[in-house]
């Protein structure tokens, strides 16, 4: 829960309101560059509109980058014709979805389409493929996909800083603006074609990070999902990113987060703490940060591949053919595969090198093994790319140069593109597969590869497998690849080390076959039942799951730009009105004034605590009021409450969270219950708090006469967390037998007796008023942080079981809360106060009641 007053928030703006489903334009484009700050109000500008989609119960609406679709144009009529990819994630992921779910694309295409065309085009593909194309023009998407996407966030999400103008490009801020230009029509074409109250919307990768936020600022309860498929980098690497708060924010939008691995996700989660602030908590199995009263979940589940896709593709005659073709081409040598991208990350420049050193330290495998290395091509372009083709086939020269001969190659290079046939034919084929990446989110190739030696009848005779049960592979894989926890069967290497590299290339082919069917039984079993349908589908549950509470919760959007946010809070949560609390303070007799001090009268962020001139004057006018018993409930010592509050002689005092309480200024310091301290535990907590304040740097220990405090937001935010955590087991096992409750709190972990709260102190006052003879009529009860939920919650329980008439539990800031209202800030609280000062002088004063009840607890 939130509950710093710092994170007010501004701009309410109640869009619970009705809006027009808008209609599916026929064209849509961008035009120029747009800015963060861009106005909401801003006019957009479409084409004239066709027949709106029709509305399912059940639609899913797939959000990526590119549309799952193949172009080309027809030879005779110069047409555009297109089919589906069978190839694409996103179109794959229906199979988890079921016949009952409809899906709707929206994406861009894999060519270029003239404006004249994209009308008819864009008709084509809603009509026929439910796919809804953004046309961005070509300035955007260069700017957008090659230059912030490819040349920015791609190294700098694997793990590479752009030192040096040679080494990596450096942020631009042009080519981010054309990223939120872009992820601007793409939210803009799904606005079109969404039904908010039903749809679901599942946002795919790092190129649409900032799109959340255009969805939520137009729909607040929009039911939105997003996944990324590449690393999320450690929050060092990441920090480094000049718009990273802009993007944490985007993303926070979505209700549901995905990552391949609890590594990307626990970078996610240090990135939200060290730069937001946020904590995340899990229960039940599932992660959530809680922001601005809506829960974020986080999911942790690797994608699968297509068992289907692969499956018939396995069985069919031309890849059997293939088969036969390569096992001819190869026959008597060891295959050793790498398919992977031209991409400085796929590390194929590194896996040469060990293959020469393999041979090297094996001269008797020399003509017996060989390393065939398809190369899909390159999906960016640039100088970088063309050094890391030049680098990987330098090597591939070198080695082949040094051990090949008479027709023999170590090294073979299969360039790209290659057909799926093809490839599961070499799969087939290989006994080993070797992923080196030295970075990268997921890479299915172990996954395809796996279900490509499970084979098939067809296969198994092109192979000469004579019993299903001698199906046998072995996968070597880098550690920094995202499907490496998966695979506990596989030899894990670092790319980086040669030797190592090496070391498994000579241990896969030297293995004996029981072991490699072992590892394959393994891998498969994995593979198969963990495919892209149950990734779908367990995503697509996860996501609804966390949408369920949309409804009922009141929604306002706030701030401006990639700032903008939702504020979900209770259906009955409302701003406190002066004029509504000031009409009723007038007309009631017996009053009861509660007020928190740090971050409700008195700003978190003032270094001088001491009250103004104001807040003393206030008080006294209020205190002095015969109706009025007005206390100060704070988690400060009485010295410092005893000191501030001096001249209030009438004003009522209860420090250390209701541990301590005086009724006036006259009136004796008196423990909760009357109860003493018991100075027995704090023997054994302390020299506990003192070991973890020596070994956290930046923490400090605050004692109070009834409890015991350990603060740690001075130190390293996670660092500080892990160690409060550590605290609080700690504490707990050591004074589990003593009379204190051990808890954390906002950066603290506290002791204090059993029994004390600021509740405690709501419910005592409210008793002893009561018990003199004259129920209250009206109660006010104002505070910001956690521990003054307890005063909200009895003060909530009071209205039923005391019948008090006028009860106002109030919270600073607008968050979640036990309160039924909230004002902004310290400045609103300040205001209320003195419309009640301006009250109280301005109705006849009647006999005294506020000094009657000067009485213990």
């Amino acid at each position: 829960m939130l509950s710093r007053s710092s994170f007010n928030l501004l701009n309410l703006d109640d869009y619970s309101r009705v809006v027009d489903r808008p209609r599916i334009p026929r064209i849509m484009t961008a035009n120029g560059i747009l800015s963060e700050f861009e106005s909401e109000n801003e006019t957009e500008k479409t084409s004239d509109a066709v027949s709106p989609v029709t509305v399912t119960v059940n639609r899913r609406i797939i959000v990526s980058n590119q549309l799952p679709l193949k172009a080309h144009r027809h030879r005779e009529t110069n047409k555009w014709v297109f089919e589906y990819d069978p190839d694409a994630l996103v179109l794959q992921l229906k199979s988890g979805f079921g016949p009952d779910v409809e899906c709707v694309y929206v994406g861009s295409l894999p060519v270029d389409i003239d404006p004249s065309e994209q009308e008819e085009v864009g008709q084509t593909l809603l009509d026929k493929f439910r796919c809804v194309p953004t046309f961005l023009p070509l300035e955007i998407q260069n700017q957008f996909y090659h230059g912030f996407c490819k040349h920015y966030l791609w190294p700098l999400f694997h793990y590479m800083l752009p030192v040096t103008r040679t080494h990596g490009v450096r942020f631009d801020r042009v080519a981010w603006q054309a990223y939120v230009s872009a992820n601007k029509v793409f939210a803009d074409k799904v606005m079109e074609v969404i039904n908010p109250d039903e749809d679901h919307v599942w946002i795919h990768d790092y190129h649409l990070m900032v799109m959340p936020t255009f969805l939520r600022k137009r729909f607040h309860r929009v039911r939105v999902g997003f996944f990324l498929h590449s690393p999320f980098p450690s929050s060092e690497i990441y920090r480094t990113l000049p718009v990273r708060d802009e993007i944490l924010r985007a993303l926070l939008n979505c209700d549901l987060i995905g990552f391949h691995t609890f590594d990307y996700a626990r970078h996610f989660l240090s990135s939200c703490s060290r730069m937001l602030g946020l904590d995340y908590k899990s229960k039940r199995g599932y992660i959530g940060l809680e922001y601005y009263g809506r829960t974020v979940n986080i999911k942790i589940l690797p994608v699968g591949i297509h068992m289907g896709q692969i499956e018939s593709v396995k069985s069919s005659n031309q890849t059997v053919k293939k088969v036969e073709e390569l096992k001819k081409m190869y026959g008597g040598k060891v295959v050793i595969l790498g398919v992977d991208d031209m991409d400085m990350f796929k590390g194929i420049s590194l896996k040469f090198l060990a293959m020469g050193q393999l041979l090297e330290e094996n001269p008797g495998l020399c003509g017996s093994v060989v390393l065939v290395q398809i190369v899909n091509p390159a999906r960016s372009r640039g100088h970088d790319i063309q050094e890391v083709e030049n680098e990987t086939r330098k090597v591939a020269r070198e080695v082949n140069g040094r051990f090949g001969g008479n027709g023999y190659e170590p090294i073979v290079f299969v360039d790209g593109p290659v057909s799926t046939e093809d490839k599961i034919a070499y799969y087939a084929i290989s006994e080993c597969v070797v992923v080196n990446a030295v970075r990268d989110g997921m890479n299915l190739v172990p996954y395809k590869y796996t279900v490509s030696r499970q084979g098939s009848p067809e296969m198994d005779r092109a192979l000469g497998i004579g019993e299903p049960s001698d199906r046998k592979s072995v996968i070597i894989v880098s550690e920094f690849i995202g499907c490496s926890p998966s695979l506990s069967g596989a030899i894990r290497v670092n790319p980086w080390n040669i030797d190592s590299v090496t070391e498994a290339m000579s241990l896969a082919i030297t293995m004996p076959d029981s072991e490699k069917r072992l590892r394959h039984e393994k891998h498969y079993k994995y593979v198969s039942s963990h495919d892209v349908a149950y990734w779908a589908k367990s995503f697509d549950q996860d996501l609804d799951r966390a949408c369920k509470e949309h409804f009922h919760k009141r929604c306002w959007g706030v701030g401006f730009g990639l700032g903008f946010r939702v504020v979900a809070l209770g259906l009955n949560f409302r701003k406190l009105s002066v004029e509504h609390i000031v009409s009723s303070y007038k007309n009631t007799n017996s009053r009861l004034i509660l007020l928190d001090y740090d971050g409700t009268v008195m700003p978190q962020a003032s270094v001088d605590k001491t009250p103004s001139k104001e807040v003393i004057s206030i008080l006294n006018v209020l205190s002095n009021d015969p109706k009025n018993v007005v206390f100060i409930v704070s988690g400060r010592g009485k010295d410092s409450l005893s000191k501030w509050f001096d001249s209030c002689k009438n004003l009522g005092l209860s420090a250390e969270h209701g541990w301590l309480t005086r009724w006036n200024g006259d009136s004796d310091w008196e423990s909760c219950g009357g109860l003493s301290v018991d100075a027995d535990w704090k023997k054994v907590a302390l020299p506990v708090m003192e070991h973890y304040t020596q070994a956290t740097d930046g923490s400090f220990i605050e004692q109070k006469e009834s409890a015991l405090v350990w603060h740690h937001q001075e130190a390293d935010p996670d660092f500080g967390t892990w160690q409060a955590k550590e605290l609080l087991d700690h504490l707990e096992s050591v004074l589990a037998n003593e009379p204190v409750v051990v808890k954390r709190g906002q950066q603290i972990v506290e002791v204090n007796p059993q029994g004390v709260s600021k509740g405690v102190v709501v419910e005592s006052l409210i008793a002893s008023m009561q018990s003199k003879g004259k129920p209250l009529d009206f109660v006010l009860c104002i505070g910001d942080d956690r521990s003054d939920e307890d005063m909200f919650e009895k003060i909530s329980s009071s209205v039923v079981n005391r019948g008090i008439a006028e009860v106002f539990a109030c919270t600073v800031g607008q968050k979640p809360s036990m309160a039924k209202y909230y004002l902004d800030d310290t400045v609103d609280v300040i205001k209320m106060l003195h419309g009640l000062e301006v009250a109280s002088t301005q109705v006849p004063k009647s006999s005294a009641i506020g000094v009657s009840f000067e009485t213990s607890f």
